[in-house]
């Protein structure tokens, strides 16, 4: 991985936390912890991260909830539901809350990481398109400008 991705682990239980940080930084990324909806709002502010691993169930909010609030200050980060209670109602208002994906627990760690891996290149794809959109509307729009000089230089 050439830049290191920064991923923010949402959950109230310490020792899924520290389980889950120990195998991302292992594998080379930057990690940070959240054990609430509340903190995960507060350091989303603050910080940048790439992606979250958000607990369907934390104490102040459901996960579902943390993803229309986070929507707003980071619309391009990438979302994965983690859950312990998997239903189809779960999982269907996860992706209708712009959930990326969706995970159980008990994780299947390679499971997890080729997830998270695929979250981040889908969004590195993202940026690259945005950005190549952003750029052929700068030089169309350099064009336009420059003809609107030639031609208000033609005219008397």
């Amino acid at each position: 991985m050439s830049e290191q991705a920064r991923i923010l682990v949402i959950d109230d239980d310490e020792n899924i936390t520290q389980v889950v940080a120990a195998i991302l930084k292992d594998k080379g990324y930057s990690v940070d912890v959240a054990s609430s909806g509340s903190e995960a709002i507060i350091k989303s502010e603050t910080n940048h991260y790439d992606l979250m691993l958000i607990d369907i169930r934390l104490p102040d909010m459901e996960g579902t909830e943390l993803l229309s609030r986070i929507r707003d200050t980071t619309p391009k980060i990438r979302k994965i539901i983690v859950t312990g209670y998997p239903t189809l109602q779960n999982a269907v208002t996860a992706l209708n809350k712009n959930a990326d994906a969706y995970i159980m627990k008990p994780f299947d760690v390679e499971k997890m990481l080729a997830t998270i891996s695929e979250q981040l290149k889908k969004q590195k794809a993202e940026r690259q398109f945005d950005e190549e959109r952003v750029a052929e509307f700068i030089e169309t729009r350099v064009k336009e400008l420059s003809f609107e000089e030639t031609e208000s230089a033609l005219l008397p």
